[in-house]
This record gives structure tokens, C-alpha cells and sequence, in this order.
């Protein structure tokens, strides 16, 4: 195989990585970028640990090839807030507690972040659906889905 330099936009920043074009995307951004963010867990595009955001669309990185990235917009769980400012998805799952393990965190907050990128007020019907491919192995489904609910601004509501 031949490696080329590949131009990308991650986290509304342009790097240059120069590997072959059907490398995984998820390989780029954890080893060439040092973006943990997404995790590897089937490879397959299954389990959705590995998701990020390419033009506001959830994608799962372990089976987009690289090559297929370039000139678009990639976003990983690292570009949505930071520690002292974390976007109001990340926020919503700080304060529902909506993690055991963790693993599952990436790809529950990026999905969670296209679905309201298209959908501001889903029913809670609408959010596990769109949730229904990330696979959770210990138990946090109602925090989750609390979360996704305080995030779209509907749970406040609800308690005002």
C-alpha cells in the first residue's frame, strides 16, 4: 500500500497525516493525534464507542477510511467543550451521572449531540431510537436517556 498526505479538519483545526487511505479514521485520531476521545471497541461499526461527528453527522471512525475525510468537517468528543466550559450534552451527562464505566460515554454524548443537531426536541421515544446502536454493557440506560432529555432543555422543563 502506498501512504499519501491526507489533509483534515479535526476539532475545526488542519492536520496533515500522511498514511494509507483506507487506514481507519479511528486510528488516525487516536495514534497520529492523540484524540482518546473516541475508543476502539468492536472495529466493526457496531458498538458505537468509536462515534465522532463528520459534517454534523454521527459516524462510527473504526470503518471510515481515512482517505474519505478529507475536506470535511471531523468532530470527536474533545472538540464539543473543554473541562472548565463542557458543552450542554457533556454538562447533561456530568449532572445525571449518566456513566458506570464510561466506555460507552463517546459515542452516547456524540450521537446524542447529532440526533439534537436535527431533532432540538426529541421524545424520549425519538432519543432511544437514535441510541439504540450504541451498546451499553452496564446498566446506565435511564441516566442516559435522563440526560439526553436534560440536554434538549425538556427534563428543566419538566420540573418547573
Amino acid at each position: 500500500m502506498t501512504q499519501t498526505p491526507i489533509r483534515l479538519t479535526v476539532n475545526g483545526r488542519i492536520h496533515e497525516v500522511t498514511t494509507e487511505r483506507d487506514t481507519p479514521l479511528l486510528y488516525v485520531l487516536r495514534n497520529d493525534l492523540a484524540l482518546n476521545g473516541p475508543k476502539y471497541g468492536c472495529g466493526l461499526g457496531e458498538c458505537g464507542t468509536c462515534t465522532v461527528l463528520i459534517d454534523g453527522a454521527a459516524a462510527r471512525s473504526c470503518v471510515i477510511p481515512i482517505g474519505g475525510c478529507a475536506g470535511r468537517d471531523v468532530v470527536t468528543l474533545e472538540g464539543l467543550g473543554t473541562r472548565d466550559k463542557p458543552d450542554v450534552v457533556q454538562q447533561a451527562f456530568i449532572d445525571e451521572q449518566a456513566a458506570q464505566c464510561g466506555y460507552c460515554l463517546n459515542g452516547m454524548i456524540m450521537t446524542t449531540k447529532a440526533l439534537l443537531a436535527i431533532n432540538p426536541r426529541p421524545t424520549e421515544q425519538e432519543a432511544l431510537a437514535a441510541l439504540q446502536y450504541n451498546l451499553c454493557r452496564c446498566g446506565t440506560h435511564v441516566e442516559i436517556l435522563r440526560a439526553v432529555m436534560r440536554a434538549s432543555g425538556q427534563l428543566a422543563e419538566a420540573a418547573d
